[in-house]
């Protein structure tokens, strides 16, 4: 009897996960559960880079809008940029996203910073779908040209801060939450330098 529970628990397991797959709710469902841990405060950006290996950002490169717009990296030279790797079909990515939409409602309008959400998608409609659905207002851009070394990354989300003279000073491979006090003022206090 005990394996035939077994069977039993394990089908309806796979159904859940299959509906959830074929439904397109995987993401969303992942992601709430991966917001879920990212409330509890265990998962922070790196405010300070281990073994920092002098990495400078390369503004040779040119982004492109939600409008179509291109817009050369090299316009936010200067500033403190937040660059935010993601994607619409990435969990991790959206567990992280409202924090980041806190962040930017609380210190957005900085004239110093720039947010730089860099969308691996390529359907424009199925982004535009997304942040309407949720609600973000952050600026969302693709990439119109082949991006620097430097900002290649293996996983996301991925998520960079340069500082004003172009030193990339902290690195996130993975999610986190960016709302909390300290990166707040992490980033303040870049934009101030």
């Amino acid at each position: 009897m005990n394996i035939k529970k077994e069977i039993r628990e394990w089908s309806i397991f796979i159904a859940v996960l299959g509906i959830l797959y074929f439904t397109g709710l995987y993401t969303e469902v992942a992601g709430f559960a991966q917001r879920v841990v990212l409330t509890s405060g265990l998962i922070t950006p790196n405010t300070e880079i281990e073994g920092v290996t002098n990495e400078k950002l390369d503004y040779n490169f040119k982004l492109i809008d939600l409008e179509g717009n291109i817009v050369p990296m090299e316009n936010f030279k200067n500033k403190v940029i937040f660059i935010n790797e993601w994607a619409t079909w990435c969990p991790p990515c959206i567990a992280e996203m409202p924090s980041i939409q806190n962040l930017y409602d609380e210190i957005g309008d900085n004239e110093n910073i720039v947010f730089v959400m860099l969308t691996l998608d390529g359907n424009k409609k199925k982004i535009e779908k997304f942040i309407q659905k949720k609600d973000f207002t952050f600026p969302i851009y693709g990439a119109a040209s082949a991006l620097p070394e430097v900002l290649k990354s293996a996983s996301i989300p991925t998520t960079f801060v340069v500082s004003k003279t172009g030193d990339i000073i902290s690195k996130k491979v993975g999610m986190a939450k960016y709302d909390t006090d300290k990166f707040k003022a992490f980033m303040l206090e870049a934009s101030k330098k």
